[in-house]
């Protein structure tokens, strides 16, 4: 009998200000660009999930806005539920978790992520929620 592959399940917030740009983290295990999030737990809902990491990754507590895009990260088997965000505290700051924090533009985060992640915070600024795929860097069509 084959064994059923696993997902793991992550959700992530594009934090907005009032300016329009956009907290991101540098991330202290990969040294990668990326909004702030992580893996849910299972007792916990998706807004509570996306505050949570928010606030573990930033010390910023957020207000969630509504979701803005789901990926699947095929090299990973990660499900990643995107949510927009405003920011509902006072300023972020560096944790062990996120070595760095910025308010970028978007096109600041254009260039500074990955084609897989800067989708995530382009996307939060569309209209309706996207669906999306990719190998970990590049999207896949």
């Amino acid at each position: 009998m084959a064994t059923t592959p696993k997902h793991s399940v992550s959700v992530a917030g594009i934090v907005v200000r009032d300016d329009g740009r956009v907290l991101v983290i540098k991330r202290d295990d990969n040294g990668h660009w990326e909004a702030p999030g992580g893996v849910l737990e299972l007792d916990e809902s998706f807004e509570d999930g996306v505050r949570r990491e928010v606030l573990e990754e930033t010390g910023l507590a957020v207000t969630v806005e509504r979701l803005t895009g789901v990926y699947k990260n095929l090299t990973h088997g990660i499900v990643a539920l995107v949510y927009r965000c405003r920011p509902a505290g006072d300023e972020a700051h560096a944790t062990e978790e996120a070595r760095e924090i910025r308010w970028m533009t978007k096109e600041e985060v254009q260039s500074a992520m990955t084609p897989a992640f800067g989708v995530r915070v382009m996307d939060a600024f569309k209209e309706y929620p996207q669906s999306r795929i990719h190998d970990g860097v590049n999207l896949v069509e």
